[in-house]
Formats: structure tokens, C-alpha cells, sequence
């Protein structure tokens, strides 16, 4: 199975990155990426290539099992950035400013599924909502300008949810198997 553990935005918070991005997304400048759905945005805290439904089941109790009691700041979408680098890019993102409890959160999220035998990927975390993709790097300079200016409602993370991805000709297509409250004890 593809699974990620990730932080899933308000709609309110949804709604008003979306509402911004849509006059931007008529531009002709914006025909060369496939924009992701609204409803797909999240920040994925880890990220498991190929893991046993079985060793998923494990990683969700284990996360409710109290894995997860970090105090967790309000979020807040502010800027952006794209992968690998601005000059060529591939990705276009939203940035979440990073803190440590966020950066603890992850950590715990990947331990829990490193224990329970999901492999969860090396990758560097860093907070952010993936908004659009290019086939071929582009010249991203323009839209992180775009996303510079953008501030967002504040709002809490109260669960992590568990998500299976299935990945298809028309984009990945999310499947919640899993949402385990942030809480501390």
C-alpha cells in the first residue's frame, strides 16, 4: 500500500488558499501545471512508499496508542516554494512557517511507522501543501512571488489522519483509513 500520515487543513483554510489561487490559475502562465484539487491538500508528515496492510494497521494503533501527544501550534499557510529549486521547478507549494513541535510531530509520526514496519521515506520534512505540478521544470519565480503574498487563516491540527494513495491517469486519488487525535498525556 502507498500511505502517508499527514495534517489535513480546515475547509476554511482550504477555501480561502483556493479562492486565491483561482483568477491566478486562469492565466495563461498557468496552463503549463496540473493543479492539484482543493480537497487533496495536506502536509504530509510522513510518507511510506510500499507498506503491509498489516504493518499500516500496527502504525495507526500505535499512533493512538498516545504516540502522537505533541502540543502542536496553530497553522498557518504563508508563502510558498517549489521543489527542486525555483529556477526548475517541478512542484509549486504552499509553505506552513516549520516550528519544533511540528518538526517533533513528524518525527514521531516516522518512528511509530519505522516500528511498525511501514519504512516511511528519508526525505527532509518540511511543512507545506503541494498546489501544482509541471511535467518539465519551469521558471517558478513569478508564482513564488504570487505565493509570497499570501497569509492565511490561522487553525489547530487535532488529528493526524492515515491515508492510502492510489495513484492514477487523472492524479492520486486519497483514501482515509485512519484519523488519530492529537492529544497529550
Amino acid at each position: 500500500m502507498r500511505v502517508f500520515a499527514a495534517l489535513v487543513p480546515p475547509d476554511h483554510a482550504v477555501e480561502d488558499l483556493a479562492d486565491f489561487l483561482a483568477p491566478r490559475r486562469d492565466d495563461p502562465a498557468a496552463s503549463a501545471l496540473s493543479w492539484s484539487r482543493p480537497e487533496s491538500w495536506h502536509v504530509t508528515l510522513a510518507f511510506m512508499e510500499s507498506a503491509r496492510p498489516d504493518a499500516v494497521e500496527t502504525f495507526v494503533e500505535r499512533l493512538g496508542e498516545g504516540a502522537l501527544g505533541v502540543p502542536v501550534p496553530p497553522l498557518q499557510v504563508a508563502g510558498g516554494g517549489a521543489f527542486p529549486v525555483v529556477e526548475r521547478a517541478k512542484v509549486l507549494y504552499a509553505s506552513l512557517p516549520s516550528s519544533d513541535q511540528l518538526t517533533r510531530l513528524s518525527e514521531r509520526v516516522r518512528n511509530a511507522a519505522a516500528v511498525s514496519g511501514c519504512s516511511p521515506d528519508g526525505r527532509a520534512f518540511l511543512p507545506h501543501l503541494t498546489l501544482a505540478r509541471s511535467r518539465r521544470p519551469i521558471e517558478a519565480t513569478r508564482w513564488v512571488r504570487v505565493l509570497d503574498a499570501y497569509r492565511g487563516p490561522s487553525w489547530e491540527a487535532t488529528e493526524v489522519s492515515v491515508i492510502e494513495s492510489h495513484l492514477g491517469s487523472r492524479g492520486p486519488r486519497y483514501t482515509t483509513l485512519a484519523q488519530v487525535p492529537i492529544h497529550l498525556h
